[in-house]
């Protein structure tokens, strides 16, 4: 759907339906807090370092969350069965081969205390490794493979650390915070050549918003019976990261594996209601993934402006060379704009993600001038 900065979504308001909304109120339910508010962006500032979606949750979710919210005195183990059996309908596979958690994150938790009990886990040296840390603060065991010169992630060093007391094999694909695309037929001959020797987990957590979803997925290596899990998550695209809700699909012994290493059960009642009534809203998802291409052009576009450069992303968020990326910070900081600095030995680059349009702006209108202040 073709879309500009005053673009108009068709439907209804949130209490009847999609409604005529521009895309920087999409994700407005209520007015703007007079007191500084306790969830999301401080007042004034452009929230643009975590990599959320500002147009979600959707209509369809935030009605959902509204009709159940007097339910939350019961457990919420059906909702669990029936999101569940969703999500095993559409990737063709079985509810036993589906495992949802509070967020991706608790998944991944989960995989690196199973797995890396057994072996060691074998990574990239730069992707989101909040929860392989996690596992080595419980005593586990990682290897980490450099990228290539180029911010690639090293599929062939890896293969060739497959067989070495491996027991797990993880990706973020696209990855984390660089935003790059491992490309499908390079990591489906990957997977075939290390999943005989360790299980693969691909983190698939902005697969939606790649050129080709369902190309660049490697949920049909479940289907085929490799000894593969992929992680996918209602954070990005559905714009539901307060509401915590991921899930795994993988094989059934695999299932049961992750399963038993989850830290909680039954689910959050308000993130699996919103989570089924938005999981099939296409008219939604087109519109939140329109708004975040759209919000990530304008970034790219600031980029080449300020005579910088920037890794391709295939996600909301996109990874800017520069010469300091703590300095940037900073001065963005400064002006109320919220960026990422340095990953851990990665100074050169700035990582900063799509957010609602006017802070995009106010962050596309900074750059050049901040870059010709700070470096000449």
């Amino acid at each position: 759907m073709p879309t500009t900065r005053r673009s108009f979504i068709a439907g209804a308001s949130l209490t009847g339906g999609l409604g005529a909304l521009p895309f920087s109120a999409l994700g407005a339910a209520v007015a703007a807090p007079a007191a500084e508010p306790d969830f999301g962006p401080k007042i004034g500032q452009a929230l643009l370092s975590r990599n959320e979606n500002p147009y979600g949750p959707a209509p369809s979710a935030l009605r959902a969350i509204a009709e159940t919210s007097k339910m939350g005195c019961y457990y919420a183990d059906r909702g669990l069965m029936r999101l569940t059996a969703m999500i095993a309908e559409r990737h063709g596979v079985t509810p036993a081969q589906v495992v949802v958690g509070a967020g991706s994150t608790e998944i991944l938790c989960a995989i690196a205390l199973a797995w890396g009990r057994e072996g060691a886990i074998l990574c990239p040296d730069l992707f989101w490794d909040t929860t392989v840390i996690y596992g080595e603060r419980q005593g586990i065991t990682s290897i980490r493979v450099p990228l290539t010169t180029d911010m690639n992630v090293d599929l062939p060093a890896m293969a060739a650390k497959a067989p070495d007391g491996v027991a797990l094999i993880q990706l973020c694909n696209p990855n984390n915070p660089t935003g790059v695309l491992i490309e499908p037929a390079a990591l489906r001959s990957f997977a075939a050549q290390v999943t005989p020797h360790a299980t693969l987990l691909v983190d698939e957590a902005y697969n939606e918003l790649t050129d080709r979803p369902e190309d660049n997925a490697m949920v049909d290596l479940v289907r085929g019976g490799a000894d593969v899990i992929v992680c996918r998550t209602f954070s990005k695209i559905y714009g539901m990261a307060g509401l915590r809700v991921g899930y795994a699909i993988t094989s059934e012994a695999n299932a049961k594996r992750i399963q038993s290493h989850l830290m909680s059960f039954g689910g959050n009642l308000a993130g699996l209601a919103a989570a089924i009534a938005s999981y099939d809203d296409t008219p939604f998802l087109t519109q939140s993934r329109a708004a975040v291409l759209e919000g990530r052009a304008m970034i790219l576009d600031a980029v080449a402006k300020a005579g910088l450069t920037a890794l391709p992303s295939q996600t909301n968020f996109v990874f800017v060379k520069v010469p300091d990326a703590d300095a940037l910070r900073d001065a963005m900081g400064q002006r109320g704009i919220s960026i990422r600095g340095t990953y851990g030995e990665w100074k050169g680059y700035s990582r900063v993600s799509t957010g609602r349009m006017e802070d995009v702006s106010r962050y596309a209108a900074a750059l050049p001038e901040l870059t010709q202040k700070l470096w000449g």
